[in-house]
């Protein structure tokens, strides 16, 4: 049995020492850009004397930190994103995601061993009359108890089982990266969520203000109007502007509420168990500086990028399982045992049989079957290939897209700001000559216009800013890289 054991271990040593089939992966050059938009990035961005108006500075080839979202220096903030690290159901659903992919991995790794199994029958027989009895007494009833190891291996001679593994081992990955792209996506959208949240109470404080200025201006008209200068009409044009303005509060009030209600969503909790709280855009700062990573290393940062790169990897390894199949496949088993009529004498003197077995089977004629699956792991590596360059451009613009707007409302804020104090300088004119019967109510009507349109634009440049930062922060991929975190996180 010793020998048996030895030659059988000997086979297995031997057709150890095999290539694996298909290409080995690597893993796609880093793009040769050295920049994302067309013109080179501005030192800073304009500024405005306006909370989230601070001029921004762009940092070439800055880092970003784990916890980026501090870098808006609301504590609050910080206390919702980890609550929502902690208990949001999708994150719960992706950790669940990779540690299934890591066990459906160390299983694959299982087929790299032999399988043993130990077995015990015991069996009641009766054989035929007419057929000699099998047993050295002639009896034909008899016990027959047999115990038996048996071993077997498929030796990975043509790296079929490694090509398989790798393709779980890259399967791991994706959903590792999944899990980081799930995580930025919470983050970011809670940090959005918190943002529009701010941005829809200045809104609405700035329509409160809004309604009030019209209600003094009709108040005005309607002392005007006791005193005979001016006439009813102008008074109901005034009344109809104020219900104008008014009419606008409700569907801002229901904006935030369907705001909180999502913040509550993204924490884990349900809508009725919304956090306490509140946020407007004076309670946030704009970061002022702005880390931007180079093309060659948002490529390994993005994780978007990082899952198209895996898939890639996946495929690749599907190739060289699909090459194995078309070669011959070995086996090995081996099977030790005893076998006796009683219990009691399972373990004596010539109970004992093996059998060791060697077998080679390749495939003559399938119809072309293994040589089109093949081909078409070929198709769907090219495919992965396509797949992943156009992530990779797909995330430059996305980081080109966000830098530019990052410019351009930057001016925009400052222009909206601008143009809101000059129209509240004029309001304020045109009142003050309203009162004293210098101007009619229509250049009342077209200053108070003037100033609600520019009240509401300056509200909504002020929050594009913060959204906009924001925004760069998830399109550089979110400082995952500088998480100090286990694999299965």
């Amino acid at each position: 049995m010793r020998k048996v054991g030895a030659v059988f271990l000997g086979l297995v040593a031997a057709l150890l020492d095999g290539c694996a089939a298909g290409p080995d992966f690597a893993r796609p050059n880093a793009p040769s850009v050295d920049r994302y938009t067309a013109e080179p990035l501005p030192a800073q961005t304009a500024s405005a004397a306006v909370p989230g108006g601070v001029a921004q500075r762009f940092i070439g080839d800055g880092d970003i930190p784990a916890e980026w979202w501090e870098a808006f220096h609301s504590p609050a903030l910080d206390a919702l994103i980890k609550e929502a690290l902690q208990a949001n159901p999708n994150l719960a659903a992706a950790q669940a995601a990779l540690r299934q992919a890591h066990e459906l991995r160390e299983a694959g790794e299982g087929a790299f061993f032999p399988l043993v199994q130990a077995g015990f029958t015991a069996a009641r027989n009766r054989t035929a009359g007419q057929l000699s009895a099998p047993t050295a007494s002639g009896a034909y009833y008899y016990n027959q108890y047999t115990t038996q190891l048996a071993v077997s291996y498929v030796p990975d001679v043509f790296g079929g089982t490694r090509r398989a593994v790798e393709g779980l081992a890259a399967q791991e990955e994706v959903q590792r990266f999944q899990l980081r792209a799930v995580q930025l996506t919470l983050t970011s959208g809670l940090v959005a969520a918190v943002i529009g949240e701010a941005s829809l109470r200045d809104q609405i404080a700035a329509t409160d203000e809004i309604i009030r200025v019209q209600r003094e201006s009709l108040d005005i008209l309607r002392r005007q109007k006791t005193l005979g200068q001016v006439a009813g009409a102008e008074v109901a044009a005034q009344e109809a502007a104020l219900a104008q303005a008014e009419a606008t509060l409700p569907p801002l009030q229901k904006q935030l509420a369907q705001q909180r209600d999502l913040i509550a969503v993204l924490l884990g909790r349900a809508p009725a168990d919304q956090p306490k709280v509140k946020f407007d855009l004076a309670s946030l700062q704009l970061p002022r500086d702005l880390p931007v990573s180079l093309p060659s290393k948002l490529v390994g940062q993005r994780p978007d990028i990082r899952v198209a790169e895996e898939n890639l990897h996946a495929a690749s390894a599907a190739i060289g399982v699909a090459t194995a199949n078309m070669l011959p496949q070995l086996d090995l088993t081996a099977n030790l045992g005893t076998t006796a009529l009683t219990m009691g004498s399972l373990f004596g003197p010539g109970t004992a049989f093996w059998i060791l077995a060697a077998g080679a089977t390749q495939t003559i004629f399938d119809g072309g079957a293994l040589l089109h699956k093949k081909r078409a792991a070929d198709a769907a590596f090219d495919e992965a290939a396509a797949q992943y360059r156009m992530t990779v451009l797909a995330a430059f613009q996305n980081v080109a897209d966000t830098l530019e707007a990052i410019k351009s409302d930057a001016d925009a804020l400052a222009a909206t700001t601008r143009v809101e104090s000059a129209a509240k300088a004029s309001l304020d004119i045109a009142k003050r000559q309203l009162s004293l019967g210098a101007v009619n109510y229509l250049a009342l009507l077209i200053a108070e216009q003037a100033y609600e349109q520019a009240v509401v634009n300056r509200v909504q440049a002020q929050a594009l800013r913060f959204a906009d930062a924001a925004a760069l922060f998830q399109a550089l991929g979110g400082g995952w890289w500088n998480r100090h975190e286990s694999r299965l996180d």
